[in-house]
């Protein structure tokens, strides 16, 4: 995270250890200081089935690994070449805090302590490192250096913005041949081919003619990419007709599909699984669940089941969409009811699918954006044999309020894993859910 140079001092905020609890190991070879506040407060989220809950005790567990009495005093080495690692005791009411801010809660001890280690090292850099952005202004407006954990984020914004690019100019000879073959051609028959990534999808056109086509890096060739209908849902467009033919192909294992409100993701993800629904053991489709206006799922009545209902509700509204394509007594109809009694098709909140064996099924995470980089790590690496995982989600639209559209698990996977073979991405632009739909996404 930090570039080489001077000597830095790190100040971690709490909710830096529960985003990434190996985040100790990537300030290179500057010293961190954890407050001991910071310990008092992964106490309280050690017990739990969560990714947090486990990103605590994990960096607990290192902790103890590292710390011996000099941690409190000459600090715990870090390793060669790295830094040292110190928890910090005193400090926290510090003056101008305490001046500016009156309440000594956990933010403002954390702080405290960090402009008294500033206080005592005058001639080292000291930076406080918090995902809170309140918490970053309250350092500014003291004159504290503060910064974002910026490790994970991600820098090719660009990924998310347009939808698949168009090629003009292209010979029209060649996209006939791309027509009438049935394998395609040749990439190095294209002089753009260099440009292209695997599975990228494209526009190719001419003066007189165009074809939708993909880079197939399985086969090293061009193909057309046609239309079809997927369990009764029929692309409305080109990013449609490209997503659904990704999400059809067995060989591609991970698919990342971004895009707003309306484009259809879910919808599309879901009914490309159900078509290949021969080919897999079982189809998991399944949400993060992030609790907005900090109501906890305490709140609601019933049992666990009945308290994440609503929020698995989108999910169910995708299924009965793919459901009303049927007539009433349809053999389609009756295989969807089967599949779900059987647990074929099974719908549920991430938190209890997370830790099942994941082979031979297609797994759709929905609202990925909601996670954090080490939750999507965790996921995809569960996979097992014949299984394929399906990301999908909006990056502006998210609600945990330590993510951003840089630092989300979808976007940071999206990024790392372009260029491989079993990987793509396909963004959605153009909203198909109502006229009013795409008006309030793009203005509201």
């Amino acid at each position: 995270m930090a570039a080489k140079g001077k000597k830095k001092n790190f100040v971690l905020d709490t909710n830096v250890i529960l985003h990434d609890y190996e985040c100790i190991e990537k300030f290179e070879e500057n010293d961190i200081y954890l407050p001991i506040v910071s310990l008092e407060e992964l106490d309280k989220f050690k017990k739990g089935s969560e990714q947090i809950n486990f990103n605590a005790r994990a960096f607990v567990r290192r902790l103890d690994e590292i710390s011996d009495q000099d941690l409190f005093k000459k600090g715990a080495s870090l390793g060669e070449g790295r830094g040292r690692l110190f928890v910090k005791i005193n400090g926290q009411y510090h003056t101008k805090v305490k001046e500016a801010f009156g309440e000594a809660k956990a933010d403002h001890r954390i702080l405290s302590i960090a402009m008294t280690l500033a206080d005592e090292q005058p001639n080292v850099k000291t930076i406080l490192v918090t995902k809170d952005v309140n918490l970053r202004m309250k350092a500014r407006s003291l004159g504290m250096l503060v910064e974002d954990y910026i490790n994970d984020k991600v820098t090719r914004v660009d990924l998310f913005e347009n939808s698949e690019p168009e090629f003009e100019g292209v010979d029209g000879d060649l996209i006939d041949r791309i027509y009438v073959s049935k394998d395609g051609i040749n990439v190095d028959e294209w002089e753009l081919a260099s440009k292209l990534d695997p599975n990228d999808c494209f526009v190719m056109k001419s003066e007189r003619n165009s074809v939708l086509a993909r880079y197939n890096p399985f086969t090293d060739k061009i193909v057309k990419v046609e239309k079809a209908v997927y369990f009764g849902i029929q692309p409305r467009n080109a990013e449609q007709t490209f997503a659904m033919h990704i999400l059809s192909d067995p060989d591609v294992k991970l698919v990342g599909l971004t895009g707003k409100a309306g484009t259809g993701k879910t919808l599309l993800a879901l009914a490309a699984a159900l078509s290949q629904e021969q080919q897999y053991k079982q189809i998991l489709l399944a949400r993060p669940i992030v609790s907005l206006a900090n109501k906890d799922l305490g709140f609601l009545p019933g049992d666990e089941k009945a308290k994440v209902a609503p929020y698995m509700q989108p999910l169910f509204d995708n299924l009965n969409v793919i459901k009303a394509q049927f007539a009433q007594n349809s053999s389609e109809l009756r295989k969807l009811e089967e599949m779900q009694k059987t647990e074929k098709l099974v719908i549920e909140a991430l938190a209890y699918i997370r830790g099942r064996s994941v082979s031979e099924t297609i797994f759709i995470v929905d609202e990925a954006q909601n996670l954090t980089p080490h939750e999507i790590k965790t996921i995809i690496t569960r996979a097992g044999e014949g299984s394929k995982l399906i990301f999908t989600g909006d990056i502006e639209q998210i609600d945990s309020p330590y993510l951003d559209a840089q630092s989300n698990g979808l976007a940071y996977m999206i990024e790392r894993m372009k260029g491989q073979p079993i990987f793509a991405h396909v963004n959605l632009v153009k909203g198909e859910r109502s006229q009013l739909s795409e008006l309030a996404s793009d203005l509201l």
